[in-house]
């Protein structure tokens, strides 16, 4: 084993950088996204159902590590990953209030309408929901800690949605017929970095949940990927300035 210098090897270097990668690489995907959000003062192509899916994935995944520690950069993972979302939302929900020309009713959590859910027209509502839902979680998981299947349960629900991250963005461009607004760019990150972290999950020996999702992830994003193809005509047309004649 080729040693850097004292106590030092390749393979701690090696491992130094994919654990940072761990950390920092599920948001990176997500920088695209933002600057075309930015750029044009829309949200309307990137679904917010993919902040749901990752902020419960996240969440869901921290209580797991209580019942069955695993690798400390996982675990830091989700914190960035919940507040990069956080930070998604409050930009987009922004944005669509501004852009608003006529004034709508305000929707808020606490209307318990089911039929706005995740349509919420303030960003305190987001929180509110993230907090109830993880006290929720927390207050189960120390009244069941003590039970394997509860945990491992917990960890494979936590798994499963994450693995559902690219799904609500598929549902979208196959109802619009379009990836109009959506960047190509952020699920082609997305591909390349569910491959890196599937890669990580065997190679660490992580829980068997971890692979298996990360599997599934990989599939969601290359049919999207297909969707580029599928409806390039659509997209373009949208894309194509209309002339005043």
């Amino acid at each position: 084993m080729v040693k850097l210098w004292e106590g030092l090897t390749i393979n701690d270097v090696a491992g130094a950088i994919a654990s940072l990668t761990m950390i920092f690489g599920g948001i990176v995907p997500f920088i695209p996204q933002y600057q075309e959000i930015i750029r044009k003062q829309d949200s309307e192509g990137f679904s917010l159902y993919i902040c749901l899916v990752l902020l419960i994935a996240n969440t869901l995944r921290i209580l797991f590590w209580f019942g069955r520690h695993f690798e400390t950069p996982l675990l830091l993972q989700s914190i960035l990953m919940i507040i990069a979302m956080l930070y998604m939302i409050k930009v987009c929900v922004s944005i669509q209030n501004e852009q608003q020309l006529i004034k709508m009713k305000e929707r808020t959590f606490t209307d318990f309408e089911t039929k706005y859910f995740w349509k919420w027209t303030d960003f305190q509502s987001y929180i509110d929901f993230v907090l109830i839902f993880g006290i929720v979680g927390a207050m189960m998981m120390y009244v069941f800690i003590d039970i394997p299947l509860f945990v491992e349960s917990v960890g494979l629900l936590a798994l499963l949605t994450e693995a559902m991250l690219a799904l609500p963005q598929f549902l979208k461009n196959y109802r619009n017929k379009s990836t109009h607004g959506m960047s190509i760019a952020m699920v082609t990150m997305w591909t390349v970095g569910d491959s890196f972290k599937t890669g990580y999950f065997i190679q660490r020996r992580a829980p068997l949940q971890f692979a298996f999702c990360g599997m599934l992830q990989i599939l969601i994003d290359l049919a999207i990927l297909g969707q580029v193809h599928v409806y390039r005509n659509n997209t373009m047309s949208l894309h194509r300035p209309i002339r005043a004649d």
